[in-house]
């Protein structure tokens, strides 16, 4: 979707979440978002030579100001490769410059991090932690990035320290629509009942968790399951899981959950449950304020 409006002059700068299947673009005053865009143009469906005409495309009618992009823009088969950054590193934002200043306007790509023992990298979340510490430069924990690879983000002392990912959302995703249990789900809401329940059983017998995702379509066939009791066991089995592999990250930490609304909330009832208080805290406003500050970087060095 892309919202026109004439009347918008006070842009500065365009901030750009640019991901594998979606673009999300905020004409910028300073620190504040004055018009908002998206698309269906990510990465994942663009060849490399797309991305310019697609960005023209999207900021149509915007004045010429720099753009500072962060996501799956920056990967090896993206825009431009915007190098890993090596942790234990200060969360401050590095940027690579697309060559040609497409479309008359600058364009800067945040690089993503890399671990290499364990091996893991991210891309993307990185600039929602910079956020985070931007809107609360004391935080010292973990941040907990829930998505189709959760990151869990140990930040201390201003610094990212180390991350795990966790493919959890998208065995949620290959499950729900190309399993045999896609015809027990349903689109709608995951029982909260049934989430709790079968999270608790994952994080205390994990093994059992493969029988109990077959008896979700059996129960369907036989009992007429609920979707919404199907979609929370699944949740759970799936998230107890992670919770199970991921408990060095969480125990007795300070956790601040960035994410989608529904996505946050089952994590921060799955916390709860354990014992742990999560604060959470929007997509949005974590990646515009990492953003703002890759854009502060921008203008110190140019």
């Amino acid at each position: 979707m892309i919202e026109r409006d004439p009347f918008v002059t006070d842009i500065d700068w365009i901030a750009a979440d640019w991901g594998t299947t979606n673009l999300r673009l905020w004409a910028m005053s300073g620190r504040r978002p004055v018009q908002r865009r998206a698309l269906e143009r990510g990465m994942g469906s663009l060849p490399p030579d797309q991305f310019a005409p697609a960005l023209a495309e999207a900021t149509e009618g915007w004045p010429a100001v720099p753009v500072i992009a962060s996501g799956m823009v920056g990967a090896r088969q993206g825009w431009v490769e915007a190098p890993y950054l090596s942790v234990p590193c200060p969360a401050t934002p590095h940027l690579i410059e697309v060559p040609g200043d497409p479309g008359g306007r600058p364009v800067r790509i945040v690089c993503g991090l890399r671990q290499d023992n364990p091996a893991d990298v991210m891309r993307g979340e990185e600039t929602q932690i910079v956020g985070l510490l931007a809107l609360s430069p004391d935080f010292d924990g973990i941040a907990c990035l829930p998505g189709t690879h959760t990151k869990w983000a140990r930040v201390s002392a201003g610094e990212i320290c180390n991350f795990k990912s966790f493919m959890t959302g998208e065995l949620f995703s290959l499950i729900s629509h190309q399993s045999v249990l896609r015809h027990s789900l349903g689109g709608g809401y995951a029982d909260a009942t049934a989430f709790g329940a079968a999270l608790s059983d994952a994080m205390a017998r994990p093994e059992r968790g493969y029988g109990a995702l077959f008896q979700i379509r059996a129960e369907t066939l036989l009992n007429d399951l609920d979707p919404a009791v199907a979609r929370g066991r699944l949740s759970g089995t799936l998230i107890g899981w992670e919770l199970a592999a991921a408990r060095p990250w969480w125990l007795g930490c300070e956790v601040t959950i960035i994410g989608a609304p529904d996505l946050s909330a089952l994590y921060a009832q799955a916390l709860a449950a354990q014992g742990v208080p999560a604060a959470l805290m929007s997509v949005e406003d974590a990646t515009l304020a990492g953003l703002a500050a890759a854009h502060q970087q921008f203008l110190t060095t140019t």
